[in-house]
């Protein structure tokens, strides 16, 4: 099946790489024109290095390599006015909103009695409030062009409890739940929207310092270490496995699917 989302359009946040780029690539190849937003600059806590513009301009390339055209902005999700600045330019340049893809996020695993309250702060200033900003950026558009998609990704995390990551698994439960809140109230201008939950997923946040950390916090407490175990026998997912998904919850395949908790988890939540 071709063209499953032929002339729509989609707004994806942390395109720059990992999920975010796969998400965008996905889409384009299934037919829909992307706006692509990165903040391409130094995160806050964490020890992998982030995206930048020549990563972003990467993307751009993926996605008119699929035929379709792209528009990019280099926006924190932490800033309400530029999102809608890069929505509202997106919108003059393709015509329309279809689908949103609140895909941006920070990761910094610790044991709960380092993790410093800045570090708790940034964390939902990034996975919360980036989110809801995305939304609010976003939903008023969708509902101009009659309706649309909203996908949240969340975590693993957001189904369970993931250990030494306290504020991490706080702040992907409250997207959960901000899914569920925005499916209601969106409902009457027929926007869908759902969370989604990958389990680890090969990317530059998933690997490398990240994962030295993690093992350093889980030699603390071993006991813990097999609630990091997928029930199916892979140790990692790849970013493309997740933007299958992204693409059906995209689709008019899912147009009765709304207010779901979407597992792309390979079991792990059922540890």
């Amino acid at each position: 099946m071709a063209g499953r989302v032929e002339g729509k359009v989609a707004l994806v946040t942390g395109a720059a790489r990992g999920q975010g780029r796969a998400h965008a690539v996905r889409l384009a190849a299934e037919g829909a024109d992307v706006v692509v937003v990165d903040v391409c600059g130094q995160l806050p806590d964490v020890t992998y290095p982030s995206a930048s513009e020549e990563d972003l301009d990467e993307t751009v390339r993926q996605v008119e390599a699929q035929g379709r055209r792209a528009v990019s902005a280099v926006v924190d999700v932490r800033d309400l006015a530029g999102l809608k600045e890069a929505a509202d330019r997106g919108v003059a340049e393709f015509g329309r909103l279809d689908v949103v893809v609140a895909n941006a996020g920070i990761c910094s695993p610790r044991p709960w009695d380092q993790v410093a309250p800045e570090v708790f702060a940034n964390t939902l200033d990034v996975n919360v409030t980036g989110v809801w900003n995305t939304v609010m950026a976003t939903a008023p558009h969708l509902a101009s062009a009659g309706g649309g998609s909203i996908v949240l990704v969340s975590s693993a995390a957001g189904l369970k409890v993931q250990p030494f990551m306290v504020h991490y698994t706080t702040s992907k439960w409250a997207v959960r739940g901000m899914a569920k809140a925005f499916a209601t109230e969106l409902a009457k201008h027929s926007i869908r929207v759902n969370s989604l939950h990958p389990t680890g997923v090969a990317t530059p946040m998933g690997e490398g310092d990240m994962q030295a950390t993690l093992g350093a916090a889980m030699a603390g407490d071993p006991r813990l270490a097999p609630m990091f175990s997928n029930l199916l026998p892979v140790q990692v997912t790849q970013p493309e496995d997740v933007a299958d998904v992204v693409l059906f919850l995209a689709s008019d395949e899912s147009r009765y699917v709304t207010a779901h908790e979407m597992a792309v988890d390979a079991g792990v939540s059922e540890f």
